[in-house]
Protein backbone atom coordinates (compact mmCIF):
# COMPACT_ATOMS: atom_id res chain seq x y z
CA UNK A 1 0.00 0.00 0.00
CA UNK A 2 1.34 3.14 -0.64
CA UNK A 3 -0.10 7.27 -1.53
CA UNK A 4 0.55 8.74 -4.64
CA UNK A 5 -0.88 11.98 -6.38
CA UNK A 6 -3.72 11.96 -4.00
CA UNK A 7 -4.54 8.29 -4.40
CA UNK A 8 -4.16 5.31 -1.72
CA UNK A 9 -3.04 2.57 -3.50
CA UNK A 10 -2.97 -1.19 -3.28
CA UNK A 11 -0.01 -2.48 -4.64
CA UNK A 12 4.03 -2.62 -4.82
CA UNK A 13 4.06 -1.58 -8.22
CA UNK A 14 3.65 2.41 -9.39
CA UNK A 15 3.77 3.76 -12.70
CA UNK A 16 6.16 6.35 -13.52
CA UNK A 17 6.84 7.78 -16.85
CA UNK A 18 10.60 6.19 -18.60
CA UNK A 19 11.29 9.55 -19.30
CA UNK A 20 10.84 10.45 -15.34
CA UNK A 21 13.63 12.69 -14.01
CA UNK A 22 12.86 11.12 -10.38
CA UNK A 23 13.43 7.67 -11.79
CA UNK A 24 16.19 8.33 -13.83
CA UNK A 25 18.40 10.88 -12.02
CA UNK A 26 17.13 10.37 -8.37
CA UNK A 27 15.48 13.97 -9.08
CA UNK A 28 13.25 14.02 -5.60
CA UNK A 29 13.71 15.05 -2.15
CA UNK A 30 12.16 13.01 0.87
CA UNK A 31 12.08 12.42 4.73
CA UNK A 32 11.34 9.91 6.90
CA UNK A 33 9.74 9.62 10.09
CA UNK A 34 8.06 7.82 12.46
CA UNK A 35 4.06 7.83 12.97
CA UNK A 36 4.38 8.00 16.59
CA UNK A 37 5.59 11.31 16.28
CA UNK A 38 2.99 14.15 14.75
CA UNK A 39 4.33 16.42 16.81
CA UNK A 40 7.55 16.95 14.79
CA UNK A 41 5.77 16.22 11.21
CA UNK A 42 6.61 20.24 11.05
CA UNK A 43 9.73 19.82 10.95
CA UNK A 44 9.72 17.77 8.42
CA UNK A 45 7.76 20.04 6.17
CA UNK A 46 9.73 22.86 6.76
CA UNK A 47 12.72 20.60 5.46
CA UNK A 48 10.98 19.74 2.58
CA UNK A 49 9.82 23.16 1.70
CA UNK A 50 13.73 24.34 1.99
CA UNK A 51 14.77 22.05 -0.19
CA UNK A 52 11.86 22.31 -2.76
CA UNK A 53 11.82 25.97 -2.81
CA UNK A 54 16.83 26.03 -3.37
CA UNK A 55 16.27 23.70 -5.68
CA UNK A 56 13.39 25.65 -8.09
CA UNK A 57 10.79 22.85 -8.23
CA UNK A 58 7.18 23.10 -7.55
CA UNK A 59 5.76 22.55 -3.85
CA UNK A 60 3.68 20.17 -3.64
CA UNK A 61 -0.34 19.79 -2.60
CA UNK A 62 0.51 19.70 1.21
CA UNK A 63 -3.54 19.31 1.98
CA UNK A 64 -2.92 16.16 -0.62
CA UNK A 65 0.59 15.14 1.59
CA UNK A 66 -1.16 15.40 4.92
CA UNK A 67 -3.66 13.53 4.12
CA UNK A 68 -1.16 10.75 2.39
CA UNK A 69 0.54 10.70 5.63
CA UNK A 70 -2.76 10.20 7.75
CA UNK A 71 -3.51 7.59 5.50
CA UNK A 72 -0.42 5.73 5.94
CA UNK A 73 0.40 6.45 9.88
CA UNK A 74 -3.02 3.65 10.36
CA UNK A 75 -0.43 1.10 8.51
CA UNK A 76 2.86 1.78 8.90
CA UNK A 77 5.09 2.77 12.30
CA UNK A 78 7.83 4.67 9.68
CA UNK A 79 6.37 6.87 6.48
CA UNK A 80 8.68 7.98 3.80
CA UNK A 81 7.49 11.31 1.98
CA UNK A 82 9.24 11.84 -1.65
CA UNK A 83 8.34 14.70 -3.61
CA UNK A 84 9.72 14.94 -7.49
CA UNK A 85 10.49 18.03 -9.22
CA UNK A 86 6.92 18.83 -10.76
CA UNK A 87 5.01 18.45 -7.43
CA UNK A 88 3.94 14.99 -7.28
CA UNK A 89 3.82 12.94 -3.92
CA UNK A 90 4.82 9.69 -3.16
CA UNK A 91 4.17 8.37 0.40
CA UNK A 92 5.22 4.85 1.28
CA UNK A 93 5.63 2.77 4.92
CA UNK A 94 7.73 0.26 6.36
CA UNK A 95 8.28 -1.47 9.50
CA UNK A 96 11.08 -0.17 12.06
CA UNK A 97 14.12 -1.89 12.00
CA UNK A 98 13.75 -5.24 13.44
CA UNK A 99 17.02 -5.07 15.79
CA UNK A 100 16.35 -1.67 16.45
CA UNK A 101 15.99 -2.51 19.92
CA UNK A 102 19.14 -4.34 20.80
CA UNK A 103 20.95 -2.14 18.30
CA UNK A 104 19.88 1.08 20.94
CA UNK A 105 20.50 -0.99 24.36
CA UNK A 106 23.85 -2.94 22.77
CA UNK A 107 25.46 -0.56 20.21
CA UNK A 108 26.55 -1.56 16.78
CA UNK A 109 30.03 -1.56 15.01
CA UNK A 110 30.52 0.38 12.34
CA UNK A 111 33.11 1.00 8.89
CA UNK A 112 34.81 3.59 7.38
CA UNK A 113 33.00 4.42 3.93
CA UNK A 114 35.31 4.17 1.00
CA UNK A 115 36.54 7.84 -0.07
CA UNK A 116 34.74 7.75 -3.15
CA UNK A 117 31.10 7.17 -1.55
CA UNK A 118 30.01 10.73 -1.02
CA UNK A 119 26.83 12.11 -0.64
CA UNK A 120 25.13 14.53 -3.47
CA UNK A 121 24.43 17.74 -2.39
CA UNK A 122 24.48 16.73 1.28
CA UNK A 123 22.40 19.57 2.46
CA UNK A 124 19.37 18.23 0.72
CA UNK A 125 17.94 14.91 1.06
CA UNK A 126 17.68 13.73 -2.56
CA UNK A 127 16.87 10.41 -4.02
CA UNK A 128 20.46 10.38 -5.46
CA UNK A 129 21.15 7.95 -2.12
CA UNK A 130 23.31 5.64 -4.50
CA UNK A 131 26.79 6.43 -3.10
CA UNK A 132 25.48 5.95 0.90
CA UNK A 133 23.28 2.89 -0.32
CA UNK A 134 26.75 1.07 -1.54
CA UNK A 135 28.23 2.10 1.31
CA UNK A 136 25.81 0.08 3.71
CA UNK A 137 25.58 -3.07 1.48
CA UNK A 138 28.99 -3.23 1.64
CA UNK A 139 29.25 -2.95 5.84
CA UNK A 140 26.06 -5.80 5.51
CA UNK A 141 27.86 -7.54 3.81
CA UNK A 142 30.64 -8.23 6.34
CA UNK A 143 27.55 -8.64 8.89
CA UNK A 144 28.38 -4.74 9.71
CA UNK A 145 25.52 -2.30 11.03
CA UNK A 146 26.46 1.29 9.29
CA UNK A 147 29.30 2.65 7.76
CA UNK A 148 30.42 5.92 8.15
CA UNK A 149 31.40 8.58 5.43
CA UNK A 150 34.44 10.63 5.06
CA UNK A 151 35.64 13.46 3.17
CA UNK A 152 39.25 13.79 0.89
CA UNK A 153 41.19 14.46 3.74
CA UNK A 154 39.33 11.55 5.96
CA UNK A 155 37.68 12.99 8.15
CA UNK A 156 34.40 11.62 9.74
CA UNK A 157 31.26 13.18 8.40
CA UNK A 158 28.01 11.34 8.90
CA UNK A 159 26.78 7.75 8.94
CA UNK A 160 24.71 6.19 5.73
CA UNK A 161 21.55 7.00 7.51
CA UNK A 162 22.36 9.69 10.39
CA UNK A 163 24.49 12.75 12.17
CA UNK A 164 27.28 11.89 14.38
CA UNK A 165 27.37 12.60 17.83
CA UNK A 166 30.49 12.24 20.48
CA UNK A 167 31.33 12.54 23.97
CA UNK A 168 34.35 13.81 25.95
CA UNK A 169 35.35 15.55 28.93
CA UNK A 170 31.78 17.22 30.37
CA UNK A 171 31.57 17.79 26.79
CA UNK A 172 28.90 16.83 23.10
CA UNK A 173 30.35 17.03 19.77
CA UNK A 174 28.57 16.97 16.17
CA UNK A 175 30.48 17.27 12.53
CA UNK A 176 29.73 21.24 11.18
CA UNK A 177 26.89 21.66 8.53
CA UNK A 178 29.72 23.27 6.89
CA UNK A 179 32.03 19.86 6.80
CA UNK A 180 29.04 19.08 4.37
CA UNK A 181 26.35 16.98 5.95
CA UNK A 182 22.44 16.47 6.21
CA UNK A 183 20.82 18.89 8.74
CA UNK A 184 19.50 16.17 10.48
CA UNK A 185 15.59 16.75 12.39
CA UNK A 186 16.97 14.42 14.93
CA UNK A 187 20.36 16.42 14.78
CA UNK A 188 18.86 19.42 15.40
CA UNK A 189 16.54 18.07 18.30
CA UNK A 190 19.24 16.37 20.22
CA UNK A 191 20.95 19.81 20.24
CA UNK A 192 18.55 21.87 21.68
CA UNK A 193 17.49 18.72 24.53
CA UNK A 194 21.67 19.13 25.62
CA UNK A 195 21.15 23.30 25.58
CA UNK A 196 18.30 22.62 27.69
CA UNK A 197 20.33 19.94 30.16
CA UNK A 198 23.04 22.91 30.05
CA UNK A 199 25.20 21.01 28.60
CA UNK A 200 28.04 21.95 26.19
CA UNK A 201 27.85 21.41 22.31
CA UNK A 202 30.31 22.15 20.02
CA UNK A 203 30.12 21.80 16.15
CA UNK A 204 33.76 20.68 15.34
CA UNK A 205 35.50 18.58 12.72
CA UNK A 206 36.26 15.32 12.86
CA UNK A 207 39.59 14.23 11.56
CA UNK A 208 40.82 10.83 12.07
CA UNK A 209 43.62 11.50 15.45
CA UNK A 210 40.77 13.65 16.68
CA UNK A 211 37.95 10.81 17.03
CA UNK A 212 40.18 8.32 18.68
CA UNK A 213 40.19 10.50 21.76
CA UNK A 214 36.70 10.67 22.38
CA UNK A 215 35.19 8.67 24.96
CA UNK A 216 31.90 7.14 23.33
CA UNK A 217 30.33 7.56 20.33
CA UNK A 218 26.50 7.50 18.47
CA UNK A 219 24.54 8.47 15.84
CA UNK A 220 21.07 9.85 15.18
CA UNK A 221 18.10 10.18 13.01
CA UNK A 222 14.29 10.57 13.35
CA UNK A 223 13.49 6.97 12.73
CA UNK A 224 16.57 5.14 14.88
CA UNK A 225 16.92 8.25 17.39
CA UNK A 226 20.08 7.81 18.85
CA UNK A 227 22.39 4.73 18.89
CA UNK A 228 25.71 4.18 20.13
CA UNK A 229 28.52 2.90 18.41
CA UNK A 230 30.69 0.37 19.90
CA UNK A 231 33.50 -0.72 17.66
CA UNK A 232 34.73 1.04 14.77
CA UNK A 233 37.22 -0.77 11.79
CA UNK A 234 38.86 1.57 10.25
CA UNK A 235 41.93 1.33 7.88
CA UNK A 236 44.59 1.67 10.38
CA UNK A 237 43.10 -0.74 12.88
CA UNK A 238 39.74 -1.40 15.38
CA UNK A 239 38.58 1.91 17.73
CA UNK A 240 36.45 1.20 20.68
CA UNK A 241 34.02 2.69 22.46
CA UNK A 242 31.56 0.70 24.18
CA UNK A 243 33.65 0.28 27.56
CA UNK A 244 32.48 4.27 27.96
CA UNK A 245 28.96 4.55 26.81
CA UNK A 246 27.31 5.11 29.67
CA UNK A 247 26.70 9.44 28.84
CA UNK A 248 25.76 8.13 25.16
CA UNK A 249 22.90 6.13 26.61
CA UNK A 250 21.87 8.37 28.53
CA UNK A 251 21.44 11.01 26.08
CA UNK A 252 19.61 8.12 23.83
CA UNK A 253 17.52 7.33 26.40
CA UNK A 254 16.65 11.23 27.39
CA UNK A 255 16.00 11.52 24.01
CA UNK A 256 13.35 9.08 24.10
CA UNK A 257 11.71 10.77 26.43
CA UNK A 258 11.35 13.54 25.06
CA UNK A 259 10.07 12.67 22.28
Amino acid sequence: MYWYCGESIESQIINLDISDPGLLYGATVFTTLRSDAPDIYELHWERLKLSIDDLGWLQPNWTRVRSGVECLTLEFPVLRITIFPDGRELITGRDLPPNLATWQQNGVTVIIADRQFTRSIPQHKTGNYLAPWLALQSARNQNIQEAILINERGDWLETTTGNLWGYRDSTWYTPPLSAGILPGIARSQIMNLLKQENKSVVEIDWDREWVGDLDSIGYSNSVIHLIPINTVLTPLGRLEYGAKQSMMKWLAAKFILTR
